[in-house]
């Protein structure tokens, strides 16, 4: 990353785009937080990226796109289906796919991107993701790259750090930067506390588990290789 060069980051609020929030700023980036409001089951990672931005005085933007959620459905994430639980290379998972989340997202980035004057847009697409969602596969983030290159006069590029990650290894990351990952939220499930069960807990306390950490997320009770 070239020094002070400022960046558009989609910023979910979860584990990966926490990670790479910092790792911009390490890097010396002026950085641009952008979340989005897509008529996911809860805000609550909306919550937790609008205090962490708060905190460190970043330019945050929260976008409300959930007109278009009538357009998205089928997706146990914005629609009245319940949330498959396990891991995420099980079939079952498939229904937390929203369709084109990440297009329509990278788009708006890229546009504010242009307005600000910013020359990248990153977002934490990683490579537990390859599996369940085509928008977090290299070809996508490819030939998104290539068309933000030239759909505008001021071309933007579309970086994903993360895109040969595991989770662990992108925990590794934060873990170095001595990241709190008390201010991220990672459940499906908006309540108040994470559930330990459906693919993104399962996902995330194994991460925990390979460095011998306790996540310091609190969880229900009856979590399954949830922290007692």
């Amino acid at each position: 990353m070239q020094s002070k060069e400022k960046v558009v980051v989609i910023y979910s609020g979860g584990m990966d785009s926490f990670t790479l929030l910092h790792q911009a700023i390490e890097g010396g980036a002026r950085v641009y937080a952008l979340s989005f409001n897509y008529g996911q089951r809860h805000s609550k990672e909306l919550h937790y990226a609008q205090k962490v931005c708060d905190e460190l005085g970043l330019p945050h933007k929260i976008v409300d796109i959930t007109a278009i959620n009538q357009l998205l459905l089928g997706s146990s994430l914005t629609d009245d289906i319940e949330v498959a639980e396990g891991h995420y290379e099980e079939e079952s998972m498939k229904s937390t796919v929203v369709p084109n989340r990440n297009m329509i997202m990278l788009s708006l980035a890229v546009g504010y991107a242009v307005s600000i004057g910013a020359n990248a847009v990153y977002y934490g697409a990683h490579g537990g993701d390859h599996a369940i969602y085509p928008d977090c596969r290299p070809e996508f983030v490819k030939r998104m790259d290539a068309v933000s290159a030239v759909a505008n006069y001021e071309p933007v590029a579309i970086r994903a750090p993360f895109l040969n990650s595991s989770k662990t290894e992108i925990l590794g990351e934060g873990l170095k930067l001595g990241l709190n990952y008390a201010k991220t939220w990672t459940c499906y499930n908006g309540r108040e506390r994470a559930c330990g069960r459906c693919g993104s807990c399962n996902e995330r306390l194994e991460a925990f588990a390979a460095f011998n950490l306790r996540d310091p997320l609190p969880y229900e009770k009856n979590a399954e290789n949830a922290p007692s």
